[in-house]
């Protein structure tokens, strides 16, 4: 008996192909959406506030002895490093390493939890660091349970939303486009909710308002089971051995692909990584963010970044959708990729143009909000679109896996970003923007010898579809 064949009360399994009842997606997709904008809101939360909290509150003499193990951290970890530099390591080491436990968490899901299992107690963990970010001294503390927690849930969730669709079901691009909507109307509200309680009313009150969403979220996946796809170990013994039996001619190849493709996302990200590091304590100390004799909370510049961010995905999303119903030739992923990079260069073009244009006084937002038009721009064109292109050439039997590797270009790009975001505060600020315009040109380049060299070896066509989508 295949998958398809089963009955869905038994396996929880979608099997009506033609399911469009979310926007013309399976219903699932929508579940899924809401509940990746539920962790997505309380990550971003903590990702907009951890700098300025560190650079403005934590790391000041006063306060930086009441957290239990940092001191040890700064000298064993750090290198001694203090101030802005000591606060953009943390922050590079925290958020690489939320990328890259995924792929221990697809491990994890693939071969024991189920995805559905891992996610739960990723959400139930990431919960508990959100609430021990409100108690000053469990700092460190909270940061582990965070990034665990984001490891059991990032790639089981994005790998959920794959396996709604069959290989070469080409609603897949789109349904990531969605998805990642609604991650952006999340990153639009967290700053104008967690910032604004953190920066203006206390920084726990933003931290523990983080922990309140996240809980929410694990309450509608939970809601959802019935519209998601089913778990490997809860599939039949004879439909387990048709879908994971075994490696597929080519998935050795597939990978290959995948390996090269992280370090080329990795390099492409930093303009847009760098936003929640160094870019905010530049906008914080440079900007001039006065309006009507008032100072706005700098952590509003992410929410800037996020609805143009928005706007621009779903600008992407309706074009191509209107360019392929005409008839006309549309790019594949890696196209997109490219067009995506060319957007990103002229992005960080425009720091480096408000940094050497700045004068002696505050910089003006016509270059900050040139920047984030662009990036938005780049963004709509390269995260969305490589995830699905990584779940289109990912071996079926390590999908969540294939995805874990995924989130290593964002271990790389945030690392990098937590070294390079120290550079801040010695090298010259054009310089400084110039080295990210030079890291937008490298994964251009890298992007177009995969198309030209790697991409037609990853045709769908001779992969049966064996869950029905």
């Amino acid at each position: 008996m295949t998958v398809a064949e089963a009955e869905p009360e038994q396996l929880n399994v979608i099997t009506d192909p033609h399911d469009r009842a979310f926007l013309g997606q399976p219903k699932g997709l929508g579940y899924l959406a809401v509940v990746e904008g539920c962790e997505r809101f309380s990550y971003y939360s903590m990702q907009t506030l951890l700098t300025l909290y560190m650079v403005n509150y934590l790391l000041l003499p006063e306060h930086f002895s009441s957290v239990w193990g940092l001191g040890w951290v700064q000298q064993h970890l750090a290198g001694g490093k203090t101030g802005q530099p000591l606060a953009s390591d943390i922050f590079g080491n925290y958020t690489s390493l939320v990328y890259l436990t995924p792929i221990l968490g697809g491990i994890i899901a693939d071969k024991w939890l189920g995805r559905r299992g891992a996610l739960v107690a990723g959400a139930l963990i990431m919960s508990l660091g959100h609430f021990l970010m409100a108690i000053q001294p469990a700092f460190l503390f909270a940061l582990v349970c965070l990034i665990v927690g984001v490891g059991l849930f990032k790639g089981n969730i994005a790998s959920q939303v794959g396996e709604l669709y069959g290989p070469n079901d080409l609603r897949r691009a789109m349904a990531f486009q969605i998805f990642y909507i609604a991650i952006q109307v999340s990153v639009i509200v967290a700053p104008l909710i967690s910032g604004t309680l953190g920066e203006n009313v206390g920084w726990h009150y933003g931290f523990g308002c983080a922990g309140v969403v996240m809980v929410i979220g694990l309450l509608i996946y939970l809601k959802a089971r019935p519209y998601l796809p089913a778990d490997k170990r809860d599939l039949p013994v004879v439909a387990k051995a048709d879908r994971v039996s075994s490696f597929e001619k080519g998935d050795g190849a597939r990978i290959a692909a995948l390996v090269l493709l992280v370090p080329a996302l990795a390099v492409s990200l930093l303009p847009n990584q760098e936003i929640f590091n160094a870019y905010l304590v530049w906008a914080d100390q440079q900007f001039d963010l006065t309006f009507a004799g008032m100072k706005v909370p700098t952590s509003w510049m992410i929410t800037l970044d996020s609805a143009f961010s928005f706007v621009t995905l779903v600008g992407i999303t309706w074009f191509w959708k209107y360019w392929g119903d005409t008839g006309r030739w549309e790019p594949d992923e890696l196209g997109k990729l490219i067009i995506g990079s060319l957007f990103t260069i002229v992005g960080a073009l425009c720091l480096y143009m408000a940094a050497i244009t700045q004068g002696g006084g505050k910089i003006g937002l016509f270059w900050p909000v040139l920047f984030h038009f662009f990036n938005s721009m780049g963004f709509g064109h390269v995260l969305p679109v490589s995830l699905a292109l990584v779940t289109k050439i990912a071996p079926r039997k390590l999908t969540a896996t294939s995805v874990g590797i995924y989130y290593l270009a964002f271990f790389i790009a945030n690392k990098v970003v937590g070294e390079v975001g120290g550079w801040y505060s010695t090298m010259p600020t054009p310089q400084f923007w110039l080295v990210h315009v030079g890291a937008a040109v490298v994964g251009l380049v890298a992007f177009v010898l995969f198309k030209l060299f790697l991409s037609h070896r990853f045709d769908d066509s001779d992969r049966a579809e064996v869950i029905a989508a």
